[in-house]
């Protein structure tokens, strides 16, 4: 791929071509990690910091890259990098959550959330809000899950695992009308259901007595998931 020429002379627009030459190669970087080509987006991200050595996407890369590369400690240093250059960087932040969440710190993976949930220009703002619940209901939080759940729909109804949440939550409470109600729209929105969604189906039906959706759910469980725990736990629910 070409990337964007940087020119050598000294007129105005030098800064704006060194910029534009420093994006370029950070989103090629990106692009080659989403395709699993390490070696090539290791060579664009260090043409970045040879251009800017405070380039905050190029730390950011980085931290992908040695998460890639089960090298955590690395990971965690360059993600620091990336917000030391640019705390508004979003999206290193929400980067550097999920890498919390990994690594089961989850109070610390709460305390970066909470700063990109108010951040109200970031694109993918739904997915902080998703991250912050699911941190939240590691934590034991389930009434501010829920908040962050409604707030993650609020942005974009279509994020099945949001309905998937809200489903499990409210069945757990006995609150069946809005558990059904999620999980017909995660069912609309996802064709092949996890092992987890089917064995939600089945006890959310259970409440009704629709035996019919029961019987579905149970037999896409036995054929798809056969060996999950989702399905050893619906043998011992008894039918």
């Amino acid at each position: 791929l070409t990337v964007a020429c940087v020119t050598t002379t000294n007129g105005p627009d030098t800064g704006v071509d060194l910029k534009k030459a420093e994006e370029t190669h950070i989103q090629l970087a990106l692009n080659y990690l989403r395709k699993q080509e390490k070696e090539l987006a290791r060579h664009h991200l260090n043409k970045a910091l040879a251009l800017n050595k405070n380039a905050a996407g190029a730390y950011n890369g980085l931290a992908l890259l040695y998460q890639m590369e089960q090298q955590p400690e690395e990971a965690e240093k360059n993600f620091r990098r990336a917000l030391s250059s640019d705390p508004s960087l979003s999206a290193a932040r929400n980067n550097y959550s999920a890498f919390l969440f990994r690594e089961k710190r989850y109070l610390e993976a709460r305390k970066q959330l909470l700063v990109v949930a108010e951040d109200f220009n970031y694109a993918r703002r739904d997915v902080a809000l998703l991250n912050l619940a699911r941190t939240e209901l590691k934590l034991g939080n389930d009434d501010e899950a829920i908040v962050r759940l409604k707030q993650t729909l609020g942005l974009n109804y279509r994020v099945p695992l949001a309905h998937l949440e809200l489903t499990d939550l409210y069945l757990k409470r006995g609150e069946y009308t809005f558990a059904k109600h999620h999980f017909d729209q995660y069912d609309k929105q996802v064709r092949q259901k996890s092992a987890r969604s089917l064995l939600l189906g089945i006890r959310l039906e259970k409440t009704f007595g629709n035996k019919d959706n029961i019987s579905s759910y149970a037999l896409a469980l036995k054929n798809l998931y056969p060996y999950s725990a989702e399905y050893l736990e619906y043998k011992k629910m008894g039918n």
